[in-house]
């Protein structure tokens, strides 16, 4: 009750305020995201150049860096959403299917007839043929190293065409008895995923459907990472660390991630790194492909504005600003293959790794319960995780029909 109240009051100051400071000789127009400060740093710019280019439309920036979807949740229930609006696909069906967003296909007909963007981006906000949000980046796992861990081994470092097979049997080389592992897991969807796709498994399917008939397995093999081939720490091992900061304390060599980490680690590493592709399985390397973009609420009273701010804000001049920063792989694909993103003097050296992921990868699965089956699921894998039970113990019809109470979009 204390967060719900501090969300209302939340909302009541961003829309007073701006009533209050609103010019009437211009169209002001509320745009929300996330973002970390350096994220923000690139976005004020961004923003003060439009507003400078259409001197009669005003932008308010709404940065909201925690509880994010949460509060835009109380935005939309209050009636009164954000004009512009920052998304990720986890969220975007709820949004779509409850009718609250604008259909924005009738706005980009040429970027979308011109294939300017990546088609599985385009695809995370799509339904019925309609497109719902632009997308700004687009994003897949891959494989961070540690080089120097490798070169003090004699290593040869990872190529494209390895399996998981190898990336098992080098982390079991990179493990030693100096707290350094091969690698780490997340206990969560996102990092197990590519495990599933590249194995020919998935957890919702094309139609928004539970489909684990074939995940026990790759499921299995995730958690044996940590309990058959000891080559990634124990919960209790890691502490209160996350892998990034261990891998930057050199206590992992390899980093199953995104592309989200690369300022981090350009700025904080002390030693040599790249990245390289995620390991095939039987279905080859396909990891999960998700996307974050902008969207405008159904009921904006400004939809020229919004879609003029949405279609600067998704120029190649912008997105190569944000590729400039190593946060993200822009959505557009004339940012992607430019230099911004792919210039080898800063790293990771091989920076087309993230776009190759892209053309390989899978849409991730999603409905409009998909954070309520991912919890679902990450928790009741908890005993597989600690070691105690295997995935076909767990996985059993009385754990698919819970989960099955969340099976579609319907």
């Amino acid at each position: 009750m204390k967060n719900f109240l501090a969300a209302i009051i939340f909302i009541l100051v961003v829309f007073m305020g701006g009533c209050q400071s609103a010019n009437q000789n211009k169209t002001v127009i509320k745009f929300a995201s996330w973002g970390s400060q350096s994220e923000v740093a690139i976005i004020k710019p961004l923003i003060a150049d439009f507003e400078k280019q259409n001197p009669d439309i005003k932008v308010e920036f709404l940065h909201i860096p925690q509880n994010y979807f949460q509060k835009i949740h109380l935005f939309f229930a209050s009636n009164l959403p954000p004009d512009v609006i920052f998304i990720n696909n986890y969220y975007a069906k709820k949004y779509i299917e409850a009718g609250l967003l604008e259909d924005l296909t009738p706005y980009f007909k040429e970027e979308l007839g011109n294939s300017i963007f990546f088609e599985k981006a385009v695809q995370n906000f799509m339904l019925d043929n309609k497109l719902y949000a632009i997308p700004r980046d687009v994003s897949g796992l891959v494989v961070y190293y540690n080089k120097n861990a490798f070169d003090e081994l004699g290593l040869d470092y990872p190529e494209q065409s390895w399996t998981i097979s190898d990336f098992i049997e080098t982390g079991k080389k990179l493990t030693n008895t100096n707290q350094q592992w091969g690698t780490g897991i997340e206990r969560e969807l996102l990092f197990m995923l590519p495990f599933l796709y590249s194995n020919g498994a998935c957890v919702i399917d094309k139609e928004g459907k539970i489909a684990l008939g074939k995940a026990v397995e790759p499921i299995q093999l995730y958690t044996d990472i940590v309990n058959k081939y000891h080559i990634a720490p124990t919960k209790a091992q890691t502490a209160s660390l996350t892998l990034a900061q261990m891998f930057l304390q050199g206590k992992i060599a390899m980093h199953i991630s995104g592309r989200w980490l690369v300022p981090k680690y350009r700025s904080d590493a002390k030693f040599d790194w790249d990245v390289i592709n995620f390991p095939s399985g039987t279905s080859g390397s396909v990891t999960n492909i998700d996307s974050s973009g902008f969207a405008i609420a159904k009921n904006s009273k400004y939809k020229d504005a919004d879609i003029k701010l949405i279609k600067y804000l998704t120029s190649k001049d912008a997105m190569e600003k944000f590729a400039k920063s190593g946060l993200i792989v822009p959505a557009r694909k004339d940012a992607a293959y430019s230099n911004s993103f792919l210039d080898s003097s800063q790293k990771p050296v091989h920076a087309k790794i993230f776009l190759d992921a892209v053309e390989k990868g899978q849409p991730t699965g999603v409905n409009k319960n998909y954070q309520k089956i991912n919890d679902i699921l990450i928790n009741g894998l908890e005993p597989v995780f600690e070691g105690k039970k295997t995935a076909k113990e767990v996985i059993n019809n009385d754990f698919l029909n819970k989960l099955n109470h969340h099976k579609s979009v319907n």
